[in-house]
């Protein structure tokens, strides 16, 4: 018996996770069904596990009607890219890898430097490459309402024009959960399957479903660098700031992105269970605590969103 007919039969222990089970499961077969090019996006960050491992038990026994995308910013936690290979592997996935570093050999984009530098802006473009060049019409995305104030506004299904840019004025009404995903050639729609799940509802989906994560989301020591309030890991695309001093610690990851933005937390949870007790106390969201990219201004988001971001 298959991981997904096993996981199909468990009972949780809260209920409201089959109703967001069951949502999400509608939703990625609404697009199977009404979309020619689907694609979703697999980075090995937990949301995007998490839809990943919903979208095979929306399918199953069935393979996975569609290929997934990782936009590979070159300044990836090691461990993250060991996972998503070992997982395409696993699942039989079809894997499309559009690179950060292409669209800068290209001219396409400009890198910045300095030790403050990061590629995490420079991903919009490479997405949108992606998307066209893949003639995708529906991108799945992890995003999540709790995480922020311009994902808050996101529809399920998020109208993107032929930029690929999101405009909150002109998204669609979303009443009785009806979606349209009505577009014209060149347009596109993202599509939000864990929309209406909070980071507490994907860990305790992670300890109800037994699913295995990159090893960064549990305690762990490593050296880290403090800065800006936050802490960062001292990896090789981390430069140093004058007076910085890695030290070691025991740490987790709430979230996983560019290495050279993406902090960690002083944290002894080493289970899914022990991070579920962590989540269900905190007080800030995962991106606000430890993505420093997330910090530029308030409407930093939303200014990247309506450029393409995801």
């Amino acid at each position: 018996m298959s991981q997904y007919a096993k996981s199909a039969a468990n009972t949780y222990e809260l209920p409201h996770l089959e109703a967001l089970e069951a949502e999400s499961a509608h939703i990625f077969r609404e697009v199977a069904a009404t979309f020619e090019h689907p694609v979703l996006l697999f980075s090995g960050g937990k949301d995007s596990v998490v839809m990943l491992h919903l979208a095979a038990k929306a399918f199953w026994p069935a393979p996975l009607p569609f290929p997934v995308l990782h936009i590979d910013t070159g300044h990836n936690f090691d461990e993250v890219i060991a996972y998503r290979d070992e997982t395409v592997r696993r699942l039989g996935l079809r894997l499309v890898v559009e690179r950060v570093q292409d669209d800068i050999d290209a001219g396409r984009v400009v890198e910045q430097t300095g030790p403050r530098a990061s590629r995490n802006r420079l991903q919009t473009t490479t997405l949108l490459r992606g998307i066209k060049e893949g003639g995708f019409d529906a991108v799945f995305g992890g995003a999540r309402r709790d995480e922020e104030k311009a994902r808050a506004k996101e529809r399920v299904f998020s109208f993107r024009d032929e930029y690929g840019q999101w405009e909150p004025r002109n998204q669609r009404p979303e009443l009785w959960n009806l979606y349209n995903g009505r577009h014209r050639p060149g347009e596109h729609i993202r599509v939000f399957p864990l929309s209406n799940w909070t980071e507490l509802d994907i860990w305790s989906y992670i300890a109800a479903e037994d699913i295995a994560l990159p090893p960064l989301y549990y305690a762990h020591r490593r050296p880290i660098v403090q800065r800006d309030g936050m802490l960062l890991a001292h990896t090789r695309f981390l430069q140093l700031l004058d007076g910085e001093q890695p030290y070691e610690a025991t740490v987790r990851f709430r979230t996983v992105g560019d290495a050279t933005c993406t902090g960690c937390v002083q944290s002894d949870a080493a289970t899914p269970a022990d991070v579920v007790a962590e989540v269900a106390a905190a007080r800030i969201t995962e991106r606000g605590a430890t993505r420093a990219d997330d910090r530029i201004s308030e409407a930093g988001m939303e200014d990247r969103k309506r450029e393409g971001y995801f």
